[in-house]
């Protein structure tokens, strides 16, 4: 506990540059050419995962983020058709903000885009449209930063997942794969 306080404490006063970032959310508006059979891809659905930071003062900064959706394909828990599903993402990103001069102690706003992976897999009861994917995917969106205080704040954030290559072991209703959602989260920010 002392190290962690120590860690923590020191450092410059301003604001972090370097920002942890653990977050929960939902998933929403999701669509699919992949055979849903519980249609459960445009339901709400918890998610959660984390990010790492790196924000300058200016307007520029990156980001590597990782999010879990399980039960991604099913509608509610207990579903007959779909035993198990989730979509993991894994993206890095470039964060365009508004400078600290300008925002000050206030939110200090963001827009953020960027390229990764999207794994996402299915299991049904008859095991026909199972899969187990592998996709290039983008993302894009924006958020707020409130540091309450110079290491520790709240990040809101909302973005849309897409993927960007087909991938040909996944059973689509027409043409090639496609998967697409948006994400709502709320994250607790530990700057250093």
């Amino acid at each position: 506990m002392l190290a962690l306080g120590m860690l923590l404490g020191s450092g410059r006063p301003a604001a972090a540059d370097w920002l942890i970032v653990p977050h929960i959310g939902a998933v929403f508006a999701g669509s699919t050419t992949i055979v849903d059979l519980d249609q459960g891809a445009g339901s709400k659905t918890l998610t959660f995962g984390g990010s790492l930071a790196w924000l300058t003062d200016g307007i520029f900064g990156v980001e590597v983020d990782i999010g879990h959706t399980p039960h991604f394909f099913e509608r509610g828990t207990g579903s007959a058709l779909v035993l198990d599903s989730s979509v993991t993402t894994a993206t890095g990103s470039v964060v365009l903000a508004v400078p600290l001069t300008v925002t000050r102690e206030s939110l200090r706003p963001y827009l953020i885009a960027g390229v990764g992976m999207m794994h996402a897999n299915s299991n049904d009861a008859a095991g026909i449209f199972a899969f187990d994917s592998n996709l290039l995917s983008m993302n894009l969106g924006g958020g707020v930063i409130g540091m309450i205080t110079p290491f520790t704040g709240v990040r809101f954030d909302l973005r849309q997942f897409r993927n960007l290559s087909p991938d040909g072991s996944a059973t689509t209703t027409s043409g090639s794969t496609r998967l697409s959602f948006w994400r709502d989260s709320a994250g607790f920010v530990i700057g250093y």
